[in-house]
Protein backbone atom coordinates (compact mmCIF):
# COMPACT_ATOMS: atom_id res chain seq x y z
CA UNK A 1 0.00 0.00 0.00
CA UNK A 2 1.47 3.35 -1.08
CA UNK A 3 -0.78 6.02 0.40
CA UNK A 4 1.93 8.69 0.32
CA UNK A 5 3.19 8.52 -3.26
CA UNK A 6 4.40 11.92 -4.43
CA UNK A 7 4.61 13.40 -0.95
CA UNK A 8 7.62 14.57 1.03
CA UNK A 9 8.20 14.08 4.76
CA UNK A 10 10.65 15.48 7.27
CA UNK A 11 11.25 13.24 10.29
CA UNK A 12 13.31 14.43 13.26
CA UNK A 13 15.22 12.12 15.59
CA UNK A 14 15.43 9.69 12.69
CA UNK A 15 18.74 7.93 13.41
CA UNK A 16 17.13 5.15 15.45
CA UNK A 17 14.14 3.86 17.36
CA UNK A 18 10.74 5.32 16.51
CA UNK A 19 12.25 7.91 14.15
CA UNK A 20 14.04 5.46 11.89
CA UNK A 21 11.07 3.08 11.85
CA UNK A 22 8.83 6.01 10.90
CA UNK A 23 11.13 7.17 8.11
CA UNK A 24 11.25 3.65 6.67
CA UNK A 25 7.46 3.23 6.86
CA UNK A 26 6.75 6.58 5.19
CA UNK A 27 9.25 5.75 2.44
CA UNK A 28 7.63 2.32 1.97
CA UNK A 29 4.31 4.12 1.53
CA UNK A 30 5.79 6.17 -1.29
CA UNK A 31 7.02 9.36 0.38
CA UNK A 32 10.43 10.92 -0.11
CA UNK A 33 11.89 11.44 3.35
CA UNK A 34 14.41 13.87 4.80
CA UNK A 35 15.76 12.26 7.96
CA UNK A 36 17.22 14.69 10.48
CA UNK A 37 19.11 14.08 13.70
CA UNK A 38 22.22 15.20 15.58
CA UNK A 39 23.38 11.59 15.16
CA UNK A 40 24.23 10.17 11.76
CA UNK A 41 21.17 8.63 10.06
CA UNK A 42 22.88 7.80 6.78
CA UNK A 43 22.59 4.06 7.51
CA UNK A 44 18.80 4.44 7.56
CA UNK A 45 18.92 6.37 4.29
CA UNK A 46 20.91 3.56 2.68
CA UNK A 47 18.39 0.98 3.90
CA UNK A 48 15.53 3.00 2.42
CA UNK A 49 17.35 3.37 -0.89
CA UNK A 50 18.12 -0.35 -0.96
CA UNK A 51 14.37 -0.89 -0.84
CA UNK A 52 13.87 1.50 -3.77
CA UNK A 53 12.78 4.43 -1.63
CA UNK A 54 13.87 8.07 -1.73
CA UNK A 55 15.61 9.57 1.29
CA UNK A 56 18.34 11.91 2.44
CA UNK A 57 19.94 12.78 5.77
CA UNK A 58 20.70 16.20 7.24
CA UNK A 59 22.32 16.95 10.59
CA UNK A 60 19.83 19.04 12.54
CA UNK A 61 19.82 20.56 16.01
CA UNK A 62 16.08 20.80 16.71
CA UNK A 63 16.64 23.50 19.35
CA UNK A 64 18.04 25.88 16.72
CA UNK A 65 15.65 28.12 14.79
CA UNK A 66 18.27 28.55 12.07
CA UNK A 67 18.72 24.78 11.73
CA UNK A 68 14.96 24.40 11.38
CA UNK A 69 14.80 26.98 8.59
CA UNK A 70 17.68 25.25 6.82
CA UNK A 71 16.14 21.78 7.22
CA UNK A 72 12.81 22.82 5.72
CA UNK A 73 14.55 24.62 2.87
CA UNK A 74 16.68 21.50 2.26
CA UNK A 75 13.61 19.27 2.03
CA UNK A 76 11.97 21.60 -0.48
CA UNK A 77 15.18 22.09 -2.48
CA UNK A 78 15.92 18.36 -2.72
CA UNK A 79 12.43 16.93 -3.13
CA UNK A 80 10.40 19.87 -4.41
CA UNK A 81 7.89 20.29 -1.57
CA UNK A 82 7.06 19.41 2.05
CA UNK A 83 3.81 17.68 2.94
CA UNK A 84 4.46 15.85 6.21
CA UNK A 85 6.29 16.93 9.37
CA UNK A 86 6.97 14.37 12.08
CA UNK A 87 8.27 15.98 15.28
CA UNK A 88 9.81 12.93 16.91
CA UNK A 89 13.06 14.18 18.46
CA UNK A 90 13.11 14.16 22.24
CA UNK A 91 14.99 13.14 25.36
CA UNK A 92 13.85 12.15 28.83
CA UNK A 93 14.90 12.36 32.45
CA UNK A 94 14.47 10.12 35.48
CA UNK A 95 14.95 12.36 38.52
CA UNK A 96 12.41 13.72 40.97
CA UNK A 97 11.47 17.39 41.08
CA UNK A 98 13.84 18.08 43.98
CA UNK A 99 16.75 16.32 42.28
CA UNK A 100 16.35 17.96 38.85
CA UNK A 101 18.89 20.74 38.08
CA UNK A 102 17.47 23.71 36.20
CA UNK A 103 19.92 23.18 33.33
CA UNK A 104 18.70 19.58 32.86
CA UNK A 105 15.06 20.71 32.98
CA UNK A 106 15.64 23.40 30.36
CA UNK A 107 17.55 21.01 28.08
CA UNK A 108 14.70 18.48 28.06
CA UNK A 109 12.17 21.25 27.42
CA UNK A 110 14.27 22.65 24.55
CA UNK A 111 14.73 19.33 22.75
CA UNK A 112 11.36 17.74 23.46
CA UNK A 113 8.97 20.72 23.55
CA UNK A 114 10.45 23.87 22.03
CA UNK A 115 11.60 21.89 18.99
CA UNK A 116 7.95 21.14 18.16
CA UNK A 117 7.08 24.85 18.23
CA UNK A 118 10.09 25.70 16.07
CA UNK A 119 9.35 22.90 13.62
CA UNK A 120 5.72 23.81 13.03
CA UNK A 121 6.62 27.48 12.69
CA UNK A 122 9.45 26.83 10.22
CA UNK A 123 7.41 24.38 8.13
CA UNK A 124 4.15 26.33 8.11
CA UNK A 125 4.48 27.96 4.70
CA UNK A 126 5.62 24.77 2.96
CA UNK A 127 2.89 22.70 4.60
CA UNK A 128 0.21 25.20 3.65
CA UNK A 129 1.42 25.14 0.05
CA UNK A 130 1.14 21.36 -0.03
CA UNK A 131 -2.60 20.78 -0.24
CA UNK A 132 -2.05 17.65 1.86
CA UNK A 133 -0.27 19.13 4.89
CA UNK A 134 0.00 16.90 7.94
CA UNK A 135 1.90 17.31 11.20
CA UNK A 136 2.36 14.42 13.60
CA UNK A 137 3.82 15.40 16.97
CA UNK A 138 5.13 12.52 19.04
CA UNK A 139 3.97 13.00 22.62
CA UNK A 140 3.66 10.13 25.14
CA UNK A 141 1.27 8.42 27.49
CA UNK A 142 3.01 10.66 30.01
CA UNK A 143 1.78 13.71 28.13
CA UNK A 144 -1.61 12.86 29.63
CA UNK A 145 -0.77 11.13 32.92
CA UNK A 146 1.53 11.72 35.84
CA UNK A 147 3.49 8.55 35.29
CA UNK A 148 5.32 7.53 38.43
CA UNK A 149 5.88 10.92 40.02
CA UNK A 150 9.37 11.49 38.62
CA UNK A 151 10.74 12.97 35.35
CA UNK A 152 9.07 16.40 35.72
CA UNK A 153 10.71 17.94 32.66
CA UNK A 154 9.72 15.04 30.37
CA UNK A 155 6.13 15.10 31.58
CA UNK A 156 5.95 18.88 31.25
CA UNK A 157 7.35 18.76 27.73
CA UNK A 158 5.12 15.95 26.49
CA UNK A 159 2.05 17.54 28.07
CA UNK A 160 2.88 20.79 26.30
CA UNK A 161 3.27 18.94 22.99
CA UNK A 162 -0.24 17.50 23.48
CA UNK A 163 -1.93 20.86 24.06
CA UNK A 164 0.22 22.78 21.57
CA UNK A 165 -0.90 20.27 18.95
CA UNK A 166 -4.55 21.05 19.67
CA UNK A 167 -4.20 24.81 19.54
CA UNK A 168 -2.29 24.74 16.24
CA UNK A 169 -4.81 22.24 14.84
CA UNK A 170 -7.60 24.70 15.62
CA UNK A 171 -5.68 27.59 14.11
CA UNK A 172 -5.03 25.65 10.90
CA UNK A 173 -8.33 23.72 10.76
CA UNK A 174 -9.63 25.47 7.65
CA UNK A 175 -6.27 25.91 5.93
CA UNK A 176 -5.66 22.37 4.68
CA UNK A 177 -3.07 21.36 7.27
CA UNK A 178 -3.97 18.73 9.87
CA UNK A 179 -2.11 18.50 13.19
CA UNK A 180 -2.33 15.49 15.52
CA UNK A 181 -0.39 14.04 18.43
CA UNK A 182 0.62 10.41 18.80
CA UNK A 183 1.16 8.96 22.26
CA UNK A 184 3.35 5.86 22.52
CA UNK A 185 3.28 3.61 25.55
CA UNK A 186 6.27 1.47 26.51
CA UNK A 187 8.10 0.87 23.22
CA UNK A 188 11.21 -1.26 22.89
CA UNK A 189 13.72 1.34 21.74
CA UNK A 190 17.31 2.12 22.77
CA UNK A 191 15.87 4.56 25.34
CA UNK A 192 14.69 1.54 27.33
CA UNK A 193 17.85 -0.57 26.94
CA UNK A 194 19.03 0.09 30.50
CA UNK A 195 15.71 -1.21 31.84
CA UNK A 196 15.86 -4.53 30.03
CA UNK A 197 16.42 -7.49 32.34
CA UNK A 198 15.66 -5.40 35.44
CA UNK A 199 12.56 -5.14 37.65
CA UNK A 200 11.63 -2.04 35.62
CA UNK A 201 11.12 -4.21 32.54
CA UNK A 202 8.69 -6.45 34.40
CA UNK A 203 6.90 -3.38 35.75
CA UNK A 204 6.32 -2.14 32.19
CA UNK A 205 4.91 -5.53 31.23
CA UNK A 206 2.66 -5.53 34.29
CA UNK A 207 1.37 -2.00 33.60
CA UNK A 208 0.55 -2.76 29.96
CA UNK A 209 -2.75 -4.65 29.68
CA UNK A 210 -1.55 -6.46 26.54
CA UNK A 211 1.40 -7.77 28.58
CA UNK A 212 4.29 -6.87 26.29
CA UNK A 213 6.23 -3.90 24.98
CA UNK A 214 5.37 -2.22 21.70
CA UNK A 215 7.67 -2.02 18.69
CA UNK A 216 8.85 1.13 16.88
CA UNK A 217 7.00 -0.23 13.84
CA UNK A 218 3.72 -0.01 15.78
CA UNK A 219 4.22 3.72 16.17
CA UNK A 220 5.35 4.13 12.56
CA UNK A 221 2.11 2.56 11.37
CA UNK A 222 0.14 5.15 13.34
CA UNK A 223 2.20 7.98 11.88
CA UNK A 224 1.61 6.69 8.36
CA UNK A 225 -2.15 6.64 8.99
CA UNK A 226 -2.21 10.19 10.37
CA UNK A 227 -0.06 11.43 7.48
CA UNK A 228 -2.31 9.88 4.84
CA UNK A 229 -5.65 10.87 3.35
CA UNK A 230 -7.20 8.02 5.34
CA UNK A 231 -7.09 10.55 8.20
CA UNK A 232 -8.47 13.41 6.11
CA UNK A 233 -11.07 14.31 8.77
CA UNK A 234 -8.72 13.88 11.73
CA UNK A 235 -7.11 16.92 13.34
CA UNK A 236 -6.43 17.99 16.91
CA UNK A 237 -6.70 14.35 17.98
CA UNK A 238 -4.60 12.13 20.23
CA UNK A 239 -3.73 8.64 18.98
CA UNK A 240 -2.65 6.33 21.81
CA UNK A 241 -0.58 3.31 20.80
CA UNK A 242 0.08 1.90 24.24
CA UNK A 243 -1.15 -1.68 24.57
CA UNK A 244 -4.11 -0.45 26.61
CA UNK A 245 -2.14 1.53 29.23
CA UNK A 246 -4.39 4.60 29.17
CA UNK A 247 -7.55 2.49 29.30
CA UNK A 248 -6.82 1.32 32.86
Amino acid sequence: MERLTGRVALVTGAAGGIGSATAKRLAAEGAAVLLTDVSDAQHVVEEIKANHGRAAYRRHDVTSETDWTDAVEAAVAQFGRLDILVNNAGIGDRLTLEETPLDDYERVIAITQTSVFLGMKAASAALHASGHGAVINISSIFGSSGGFGSSPSYHAAKGAVRTMTKTVALNWATTGVRVNSLHPGFIKTPMLDESMGTPAEQMMFDLTPMGHLGRPEDIAAGVAYLASDDAAFVTGSELYIDGGYMAR
